[in-house]
Protein backbone atom coordinates (compact mmCIF):
# COMPACT_ATOMS: atom_id res chain seq x y z
CA UNK A 1 0.00 0.00 0.00
CA UNK A 2 1.41 3.31 -0.92
CA UNK A 3 0.16 6.73 0.17
CA UNK A 4 0.96 9.69 -1.55
CA UNK A 5 0.64 13.00 0.45
CA UNK A 6 0.41 16.93 -1.20
CA UNK A 7 0.12 19.65 0.70
CA UNK A 8 -1.54 22.99 -1.25
CA UNK A 9 -1.32 26.39 0.21
CA UNK A 10 -0.46 24.63 4.01
CA UNK A 11 2.16 23.36 6.14
CA UNK A 12 3.08 20.15 5.60
CA UNK A 13 1.92 18.23 8.93
CA UNK A 14 3.46 14.94 9.93
CA UNK A 15 0.41 14.70 13.03
CA UNK A 16 -2.19 15.27 9.92
CA UNK A 17 -0.24 12.59 7.50
CA UNK A 18 -0.17 10.22 10.23
CA UNK A 19 -3.70 10.60 11.31
CA UNK A 20 -4.84 9.90 7.33
CA UNK A 21 -2.51 6.82 6.87
CA UNK A 22 -3.78 5.41 9.82
CA UNK A 23 -7.65 5.92 8.74
CA UNK A 24 -6.29 4.55 5.70
CA UNK A 25 -4.93 1.65 6.83
CA UNK A 26 -8.26 0.36 7.74
CA UNK A 27 -9.69 0.60 4.26
CA UNK A 28 -6.74 -0.84 3.01
CA UNK A 29 -7.34 -3.71 5.34
CA UNK A 30 -10.81 -4.23 4.71
CA UNK A 31 -10.71 -3.82 0.86
CA UNK A 32 -7.53 -5.75 -0.42
CA UNK A 33 -8.47 -4.72 -4.02
CA UNK A 34 -6.66 -1.43 -3.39
CA UNK A 35 -3.45 -0.34 -4.70
CA UNK A 36 -2.35 3.04 -3.41
CA UNK A 37 -4.24 6.47 -2.46
CA UNK A 38 -2.90 10.03 -3.17
CA UNK A 39 -4.34 12.15 -0.64
CA UNK A 40 -4.23 15.84 -1.57
CA UNK A 41 -4.98 18.70 1.47
CA UNK A 42 -5.56 22.51 0.49
CA UNK A 43 -6.47 25.63 1.99
CA UNK A 44 -8.77 27.50 0.80
CA UNK A 45 -9.25 31.49 1.92
CA UNK A 46 -12.46 32.46 -0.06
CA UNK A 47 -14.37 30.16 2.54
CA UNK A 48 -14.91 31.96 6.19
CA UNK A 49 -16.47 29.44 7.98
CA UNK A 50 -14.52 26.38 6.21
CA UNK A 51 -11.62 26.13 3.50
CA UNK A 52 -9.82 23.29 4.92
CA UNK A 53 -10.20 20.87 2.16
CA UNK A 54 -9.11 17.03 1.49
CA UNK A 55 -9.34 14.89 -1.36
CA UNK A 56 -8.51 11.52 -1.65
CA UNK A 57 -7.85 9.37 -4.90
CA UNK A 58 -8.20 5.62 -4.14
CA UNK A 59 -6.46 3.45 -7.22
CA UNK A 60 -7.91 -0.04 -7.89
CA UNK A 61 -8.99 -2.44 -10.58
CA UNK A 62 -11.06 -0.81 -12.81
CA UNK A 63 -11.87 3.25 -12.56
CA UNK A 64 -10.23 4.99 -9.69
CA UNK A 65 -12.39 6.36 -6.72
CA UNK A 66 -12.58 9.83 -5.60
CA UNK A 67 -14.06 11.86 -2.67
CA UNK A 68 -13.46 15.56 -1.76
CA UNK A 69 -14.78 17.32 1.73
CA UNK A 70 -14.25 20.72 2.21
CA UNK A 71 -14.88 21.34 6.63
CA UNK A 72 -13.61 23.48 9.05
CA UNK A 73 -11.22 21.57 10.50
CA UNK A 74 -8.72 19.01 8.39
CA UNK A 75 -8.92 16.15 10.75
CA UNK A 76 -13.20 16.36 10.13
CA UNK A 77 -12.23 16.94 6.45
CA UNK A 78 -10.08 13.68 6.70
CA UNK A 79 -13.02 11.91 8.23
CA UNK A 80 -15.74 13.23 5.91
CA UNK A 81 -13.64 12.16 2.67
CA UNK A 82 -13.13 8.49 4.14
CA UNK A 83 -16.73 7.65 5.04
CA UNK A 84 -17.42 8.70 1.52
CA UNK A 85 -15.37 6.47 0.10
CA UNK A 86 -15.87 3.57 2.20
CA UNK A 87 -19.68 3.89 0.89
CA UNK A 88 -18.33 3.49 -2.84
CA UNK A 89 -16.06 0.85 -2.02
CA UNK A 90 -19.58 -0.80 -0.78
CA UNK A 91 -20.63 -0.32 -3.94
CA UNK A 92 -17.33 -1.36 -6.14
CA UNK A 93 -17.50 -4.62 -3.88
CA UNK A 94 -20.52 -5.91 -4.53
CA UNK A 95 -19.71 -6.06 -8.26
CA UNK A 96 -16.75 -8.34 -7.10
CA UNK A 97 -18.37 -10.48 -5.43
CA UNK A 98 -18.91 -14.45 -6.31
CA UNK A 99 -21.89 -15.74 -6.52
Amino acid sequence: MTVNFQYVNTDVSETLSNFTKEKLDKLFNRYEFLINATVRIKHDDNFHDKGKICDIELSLPGPRIFATSNEANYEVAVRATIKDLERQLKKRKEVYKVY
